[in-house]
């Protein structure tokens, strides 16, 4: 193992990752439709010399190196969210543009950025007999994640057969390795009301108050402390003992559970008419602990609900937007919480290849330093395709990438050019470390799980 050389090779690659990275963020790439960036994305595993590139019917870009029947997997997702408003950008956001430390624009760091390191660190491996004996390297540039988390692993997964040993995300972690992340749901609340004509509201139910009044509960749940004297519990409860018995550390680790309204809808006859219904939005951001149907069942519970009967129906949400394929894939909008142990065999494999190229602290730009003054091994706040890889199936994940998730979503989003290099090469160290004999049962601390309901991509 010539870690000098491994170190060489990346920084000698960091022109065509610069290069390559910026020709992705010129492609607009949101959620299902992505096919500009998978097709710029197999162009450049085929010239690297990847042993196979191919597009599955979902439109994943799946690139290989090596032979062995075992694989280790890098996933990155290749979509992005929009623009927002571009008058808060101050470059085009397609462009590119880079000075010596930074490339701007969207995608860069959420994440395009990842999947640019993950093909450079396979084509590290080829040249320098990296893979061990009995593997291969898989890289996926993956589709819907910004709409659907992990369900482009569940098709690659379920219909493609792939099952890794592990997979690295390749999200961004602020120079840190991740080892799990709070699971979430999307969940729809319906409430049924009377119209009538405006001028005699009395004579009508008006759908939007009673929605009011679920949603100063749903923000009591939110907000509330877990004291006896609370009617509404808060969502701090799950780091109580108490409330948690199980699991209580873990969500210590991850941080509590959150849960906020994000879009509201209604139905009138017109504006001079009483509401008839009025449907809410709920993003629940899950901690350990907590379940899909405790998350539900603490939403129908909540007072107001209650108090409205059979005129409240609470649901998740599910996920059937058609990929940029075409393709129709199923799935609902559950998004199971997961944590590692931190001593399993994957998280010490890219632990220890951080280690032996760049030392036991996070490393990163100087402009970039001020995000990073954090343990090495911690957790991400966003959720990721880990989601599915090990919170649905329990293959092992683990998370390393470039960039900072202050910059996802935001505009003037950047990643740090270093970040590239860094990533490269501890990616292409990572199946060294390795080691059959470190593999346990379970690497997993926790995870959610799946849900009860049956689909078939389960």
């Amino acid at each position: 193992m010539d870690v000098k050389a491994i170190k060489q090779a990346a920084a000698a690659y960091l022109p065509d990752m610069v290069r390559f990275l910026r020709d992705l963020i010129a492609i607009p790439s949101e959620s299902c439709e992505e096919e500009g960036v998978i097709r710029r994305t197999i162009a450049e595993m085929e010239k690297l010399g990847f042993d196979k590139a191919e597009i599955d019917p979902e439109g994943n870009a799946l690139g290989w190196m090596g032979t062995g029947d075992k694989i280790i997997a890098f996933d990155g997702h290749i979509d992005t969210v929009g623009i927002g408003n571009l008058a808060n950008w101050e470059q085009d956001p397609y462009r590119g543009y880079e000075t010596d430390d930074v490339i701007y624009g969207r995608g860069g760091s959420d994440q395009e950025g990842g999947v640019v390191s993950a093909v450079y660190g396979a084509k590290i491996m080829k040249d320098l007999n990296l893979i061990p004996e009995g593997y291969k390297i898989l890289v996926t540039a993956t589709v819907q994640e910004e709409d659907c988390d992990g369900l482009c692993w569940q098709y690659i997964h379920k219909e493609d057969g792939v099952t890794p040993e592990f997979v690295v995300s390749t999200e961004p972690t602020d120079g840190g390795i991740y080892r799990g992340h709070r699971g979430r749901m999307e969940i729809r609340v319906d409430v049924h009301g009377v119209s009538c004509h405006g001028s005699a509201p009395e004579r009508g139910d008006n759908a939007i108050y009673k929605m009011a009044d679920i949603l100063r509960d749903v923000r009591a749940l939110n907000e509330n402390t877990a004291n006896d004297a609370d009617e509404i519990k808060g969502l701090v409860k799950m780091l109580d003992p108490k409330y948690n018995p199980e699991h209580y550390e873990d969500a210590r680790f991850l941080g509590r559970g959150t849960i906020t309204c994000s879009q509201i809808f209604y139905t009138s006859p017109s504006r001079c008419a009483v509401a008839d219904s009025c449907a809410v939005s709920l993003d629940r951001r899950m901690t350990a602990g907590e379940t899909w149907d405790s998350c539900l069942e603490e939403i129908r519970n909540l007072p107001s609900c209650k108090k409205y009967g059979d005129d409240v129906k609470v649901s998740m949400y599910l996920y059937d937007r058609p990929a940029w394929t075409g393709l129709k894939y199923e799935t609902e909008c559950y998004f199971p919480t997961w944590i590692n142990k931190e001593n399993a065999a994957h998280v010490q494999a890219i632990t220890n290849a951080h280690k032996a190229l760049f030392g036991d602290q996070r490393i990163g730009s100087p402009t970039a330093m001020h995000l990073r003054n954090r343990p090495l091994i911690d957790k991400w706040t966003f959720s990721t395709n880990g989601v599915s890889i090990q919170g649905r199936y329990g293959i092992p994940c683990v998370g390393f990438g470039p960039g900072a998730e202050s910059q996802a979503h935001a505009p003037n989003e950047i990643t740090w050019k270093q970040d590239l290099v860094t990533c490269a090469a501890v990616y292409a160290l990572t199946p060294h470390f390795y080691l059959e004999a470190d593999k346990s049962v379970d690497a997993a601390e926790f995870r959610a799980g799946k849900t009860n309901t049956i689909f078939a991509n389960d």
